[in-house]
């Protein structure tokens, strides 16, 4: 099977790709939370349609499936947007939607984190006025929370980008526990965070052969050494494996595929562990200066590390991919 983007999904990639280059800069993802310049990201992202990329059109949205989100997200992620880019177009809308409360989402931007295990911390949680909470592995009841007089107590985190808080209080304005609603939300925030892993993971290698085709060793670039090759392929390798397996996930929700969750758990597990190598290479060709956290690539790899254990970490979809297999008894997978 063919997983090339339709001459659409190229268009809408070019075009979250080109917003991403002009208005997240690094600059940007070091900027505090209420910061201008993450305002503009937002609003850029709005006047995209993002909020409603998967919202029905009766509800106001573009109507589009999880083919189109896999080309943002994974755009998205190439910027580490410090926005819940993933939360609010990917997870949220088939909840908010199937509580009657599309609008909310068509109005607010970037505003709706998530809380898959229901007990925090969450991401994004300093600009976020709405929250998602519960659903983990695909099971409810999901509670939508108004977040407007809800506190938040900052949390140190891997990602500092992330605005990592724990939340107290809130209104909770819903309950969704369908069963389908709850598995789908599940599914598509699995699937977004394959897809943010590999824009990670490729921003990550695209600064690495930059900067060893500039630097010199021996009066040479340390791009020439064959070492310095190796390491590079190989990671570049494990990363364009793991890309087809999110686009088929992807096209096998959207689809509704009797093995969509097989397919899901088997792109986040490629990608995490594709992410994973793709920013220990990267600060490993990078030397010394890829520790500092005054040069760009920690944005990229502390993003990474966070994002490959949220949604599930390698080890526990493959859990789940060997259930679906047959070949581990189910009940085994721990709570997160």
């Amino acid at each position: 099977m063919r997983f090339a983007l339709t001459a659409e999904q190229q268009d809408l990639r070019e075009v979250v790709h080109e917003l991403m280059e002009r208005l997240c800069p690094p600059a940007v993802v070091r900027s505090a939370p209420d910061a201008p310049a993450i305002d503009a990201l937002d609003r850029g992202l709005v006047e995209l349609g993002a909020p409603g990329l998967l919202l029905s059109e009766r509800s106001g949205g573009l109507g589009l499936d999880e083919n189109y989100l896999v080309p943002l997200l994974t755009e998205s992620g190439w910027a580490a947007a410090p926005l819940p880019v993933l939360e609010t177009v990917g997870v949220a809308s088939a909840l908010f939607e199937a509580a009657g409360l599309a609008g909310r989402l068509l109005t607010g931007g970037m505003v709706c984190a998530a809380d898959p295990t229901g007990a925090g911390p969450v991401r994004f949680a300093g600009r976020a006025t709405l929250l998602v909470r519960g659903g983990w592995g695909g099971s409810g009841p999901v509670e939508l929370v108004d977040l407007s007089d809800a506190r938040r107590e900052p949390v140190p985190a891997v990602d500092p980008a992330a605005n990592l808080c724990r939340i107290g209080g809130g209104t909770v304005l819903g309950v969704v526990d369908d069963p389908v609603v709850v598995e789908l939300a599940w599914q598509r925030g699995v699937l977004g965070a394959a897809a943010q892993l590999i824009g990670l993971s490729r921003r990550m290698l695209e600064m690495t052969v930059e900067y060893v085709g500039s630097r010199t060793q021996f009066g040479v670039p340390v791009g020439s050494f064959q070492a310095v090759k190796h390491q590079l392929a190989s990671a570049l390798l494990q990363v364009e494996f793991a890309a087809p397996a999110v686009a088929r996930a992807g096209f096998s929700v959207a689809v509704g595929d009797p093995d969509r969750a097989r397919d899901v758990a088997l792109a986040k597990a490629l990608a995490s562990a594709a992410a994973q190598l793709a920013a220990r290479t990267a600060i490993q060709c990078h030397g010394a200066i890829g520790y500092t956290t005054e040069y760009d690539l920690h944005l990229y790899a502390k993003r990474a590390w966070a994002l490959a254990a949220d949604w599930g970490s390698a080890a526990w979809h493959r859990t789940r991919i060997a259930e679906h297999l047959g070949l581990a008894p189910t009940g085994t997978l721990p709570v997160h």
